[in-house]
């Protein structure tokens, strides 16, 4: 019994960790993690010289320190987080990624599977397989980040690209629509940090890939 359980440790220490997260993924996860807290606290600079509504955020969670910085910053982590995510989605689309991760998506499988969620039933022994409620939430989130952009576009250029400005139903609708969005991302970035602290296993992967 002993040389058969000696045996499978050695199988087991020769047969390499499976790969659950690509490099490609690994790397413009992260960059695209970078990119969206440096457009989230230049953006909320920005809102604070123009409220929409009755509150502002405060100053030590904001970037840029006034308008003009705060744009900068804003305008560049805009440009990485363009060409980032149209790699990512490129490659997710071509390599079969979105396919096999996202879809399929049934309201029976969201219902059965937040359930589970909501009382502590869901499994997340298999790192390689999106249970429904995560692939709701991620393909939630990309069309989100392809939200954001356009509707940044509209408010950043609204002369210039007037016909995208009026998609949105003019410039004060658009400024709407970005910070809902923003809004959005930022309360999927909270459960998505929250999950990884509950599930270790899941960020090991995203840093080391196995």
């Amino acid at each position: 019994m002993s040389s058969l359980t000696v045996n499978d440790r050695h199988t087991a220490a020769a047969t390499p960790a499976k790969v659950i997260q690509p490099a490609w993924v690994r790397t413009l996860h992260w960059i695209n993690a970078v990119a969206m807290v440096l457009m989230i606290m230049s953006g909320w600079q920005i809102y604070n010289a123009s409220p929409l509504f009755d509150f502002t955020f405060p100053k030590t969670i904001t970037l840029g320190g006034w308008l003009g910085g705060a744009l900068l910053w804003h305008f560049a982590a805009m440009w990485l987080l363009m060409v980032n995510g149209l790699a990512y989605l490129a490659l997710g689309l071509a390599t079969g990624r979105f396919r096999r991760k996202l879809l399929p998506i049934t309201p029976e499988g969201v219902i059965s599977d937040a359930r589970a969620a909501l009382t502590g039933k869901l499994s997340h022994d298999d790192l390689t397989k999106y249970n429904y409620v995560q692939k709701l939430l991620y393909a939630g989130i990309i069309a989100i980040g392809v939200l954001v952009v356009l509707s940044g576009l509209a408010i950043w250029k609204p002369v210039q690209l007037q016909y995208l400005t009026a998609l949105f139903g003019g410039y004060d609708v658009a400024r709407y629509v970005h910070f809902i969005c923003m809004a959005a991302i930022v309360a999927f970035l909270v459960v998505h940090v929250a999950l990884a602290v509950l599930v270790p296993k899941s960020l090991r992967a995203m840093i080391i890939g196995r």
